[in-house]
């Protein structure tokens, strides 16, 4: 078994994937109803607009904070690191309270760690280690 693809409720879709496909160093796919991010050959990333998807309806537009955990290579983790670095956003070592913006890389066994924020407040996290 396989994960495929996910939703990421956002409040403009396009926006979004755009903003995630240039940080992560991607491409943002064909434009349908959903907005793509291919991550692998078997996972994709589809932003979607949080007022279009009906398992969001309850919530009248209005979505958690969501949290995605990439494991990269060092070279990548360096250059990804880079682009959030290079927009001036707020990054940290930790997802608590104290350390989720710290500006440190966070350390775990056998690999570094980083926290940031994307357009739509959810958490992204690159992860060195297994």
């Amino acid at each position: 078994m396989e994960i495929n693809h996910t939703l990421i409720p956002s409040k403009e879709k396009v926006a979004a994937a755009e903003f995630f496909a240039e940080i992560m160093g991607l491409e943002v796919g064909e434009i349908g109803h959903f907005a793509p991010v291919r991550i692998s050959d078997n996972f994709v990333m589809d932003f979607a607009n949080s007022d279009d998807v009906s398992l969001w309806y309850p919530e009248k537009g209005h979505f958690a904070r969501m949290h995605y955990a990439f494991r990269v290579t060092e070279d990548e983790f360096d250059d990804i690191f880079g682009r959030v670095q290079a927009k001036g956003l707020k990054w940290g070592s930790g997802p608590g309270p104290a350390t989720l913006y710290d500006m440190k890389t966070g350390t775990r066994p056998g690999g570094r760690c980083v926290y940031w924020d994307d357009l739509n407040g959810h958490s992204m996290e690159l992860i060195t280690h297994a």
